[in-house]
């Protein structure tokens, strides 16, 4: 079974006073732009079987905002998580999940995008290179099983930016 891979930076988020980083929420250009990315979502990729999202308040704000109603769990482990982290998470999955969205923050989501990516000369590829703005989506496909899932082994095929 082909595997896609949907990561999602957080919509952008308001700065208010005294608000610890992990508590803030998302400003309301993210939930209009989170929004956006969840009817591109439905409208162009396969349906999503299950979602592990940061336990941060503005990434969950960003799964809500999107509509995606997929089984979800709260990983604590992918706010600031390195590539090498949220790569082990991605190894995780569930055989039966053929389409997995990770929400998180950057520089996780874009760091992990470019190494799991084969086709680093790609348009999608050159795109994510130059910025990976909130709300962004990588989607990557895989021919092979979650648990070997690898650097360099997906096919970075859409890099979206809803605005």
């Amino acid at each position: 079974m082909a595997r896609t891979l949907i990561l999602m930076r957080h919509g952008k988020s308001a700065y208010p006073e005294g608000v610890d980083d992990h508590e803030r929420p998302l400003a309301p250009r993210g939930v209009r732009e989170a929004g956006l990315a969840g009817r591109w979502l439905r409208e162009t990729q396969p349906p999503i079987d299950a979602v592990r999202c940061s336990t941060a308040i503005r990434t969950r704000q960003t799964l809500a905002a999107t509509g995606v109603t997929a089984p979800v769990v709260f990983e604590a482990g992918i706010y600031e998580a390195t590539p090498e982290t949220l790569i082990e998470l991605v190894r995780l999955g569930d055989d039966d999940v053929a389409t997995l969205l990770v929400i998180g923050h950057a520089p996780g989501m874009p760091w992990t995008a470019w190494e799991l990516a084969s086709n680093r000369d790609a348009p999608p590829a050159v795109e994510l290179s130059r910025k990976f703005p909130t709300s962004a989506l990588a989607v990557l496909r895989f021919d092979r099983p979650w648990t070997d899932v690898d650097p360099g082994t997906g096919e970075l095929a859409h890099f979206h930016i809803p605005r």
